[in-house]
């Protein structure tokens, strides 16, 4: 159990990290939430997917995943949270719930591959890409 809290501290840690380096960064064009074909979710769901509070879209596992290149824009547009926010509710839902945050691609086109090919999967890009369902334009 030990081995999996600190896999889990280092998770959090290292999402930490990549938070801080974006945190700076200026808001962009638009923010579109993207979920892998078979997921139905509506705009206002996309926060609670985020925030580790909502987890299945009817029987769907659901799989957040961070999209470091729009982070910055993504948590202050549709989160409407800060870096230091964000990687704090991880480290709290890490510590009590044992959940891990998103995993973190660094570009538009890892997370259109990832949401793709994986059942569940959800994310955020700077255009409205095909073969996805976009859930919200932010």
């Amino acid at each position: 159990m030990q081995t999996t809290t600190m896999r889990s501290l280092g998770k959090v840690l290292v999402l930490a990290a990549l938070l801080g380096g974006s945190a700076g960064t200026a808001l962009a064009g638009d923010v579109y939430v993207i979920c892998n074909s078979g997921v139905s979710l509506q705009a206002a769901d996309a926060r609670d997917v985020f925030i580790g509070e909502k987890g299945f879209a009817g029987s769907v596992k659901l799989v957040p995943v961070d999209n470091s290149a729009l982070q910055a824009d993504f948590l202050a547009k549709v989160l409407k949270i800060d870096a230091a926010k964000y990687a704090g509710i991880w480290t709290k839902k890490s510590f009590r719930d044992g959940a891990n945050p998103p995993a973190v691609k660094g570009s538009d086109g890892e997370v259109l591959a990832l949401v793709k090919s994986t059942a569940g999967a959800c994310s955020y890009v700077s255009s409205s890409p095909a073969g996805v369902t976009v859930v919200g334009k932010f």
